[in-house]
């Protein structure tokens, strides 16, 4: 994909991109399905960059309940927090949902203007604080979906969000059964039933990853 078109480098041109990549020394990698991109534990300088699949988020507590935290498609940046911060070690572990490609660049040098003073720097400087601040808003949409008591609360919680992304009462989600129950802190056999009962009941259609509201 063009990295014009994510949201590390908006607002900065493929040319200036080139130049800015060399100043930042950046680096690719090709991760494979199930594969650790970055583990819990240690800590990172780099914000990484999903340039083809899908990263997915996840934390594990001391008794190996896992949780989905959320997923990166392409374009999108994970691991700006931690990178932020010197020698903090990651709470949480990244991991190839399928084959991935990533783009590594470091905050260190994401954060100090190279002696070429590159103009368009700075708009990498502030497109670092938007993903950020984008990442906060996230954190609090999962809060919210969380925050019901009834499984078909948080469900309809997540549906109406993504109603909402997409402008229509049908849409695509980008978990299967055991990652949606994971971000959603739901047993997987529960939210499975429950999923069959809301369909039964009108409120939604749904098909492997393809769900459709039905009543507002």
């Amino acid at each position: 994909m063009l990295l014009s078109n994510t949201q590390m480098f908006r607002g900065i041109e493929e040319t200036e991109i080139e130049a800015l990549l060399h100043c930042l020394g950046a680096v690719k990698k090709t991760y494979h399905k199930g594969e650790i991109i970055l583990a819990e534990g240690e800590p990172t300088e780099f914000v990484g960059i999903v340039l083809s699949g899908m990263a997915m988020v996840e934390y594990s507590d001391v008794w190996g309940n896992h949780t989905i935290l959320g997923n990166a498609a392409p374009g999108a940046v994970f691991a700006e927090a931690y990178a932020c911060i010197p020698g903090e070690p990651l709470q949480v572990s990244v991991s190839a949902a399928e084959k991935t490609e990533v783009l590594f660049l470091n905050v260190g040098k994401v954060l100090t203007t190279c002696t070429n003073a590159c103009a368009f720097h700075t708009k990498l400087v502030r497109n670092l604080l938007t993903v950020c601040a984008h990442k906060s808003l996230q954190l609090s949409m999962r809060i919210l979906h969380t925050s019901s008591k009834s499984i078909r609360g948080r469900l309809l919680s997540y549906f109406s969000e993504c109603a909402k992304k997409e402008g229509s009462y049908s849409f695509r989600i980008p978990y299967n059964r055991q990652q949606l129950a994971d971000y959603l802190g739901i047993d997987r056999s529960a939210m499975c039933n429950e999923l069959s009962k809301m369909q039964r009941d009108g409120l939604i259609r749904y098909e492997k990853n393809d769900v459709t509201l039905l009543e507002g």
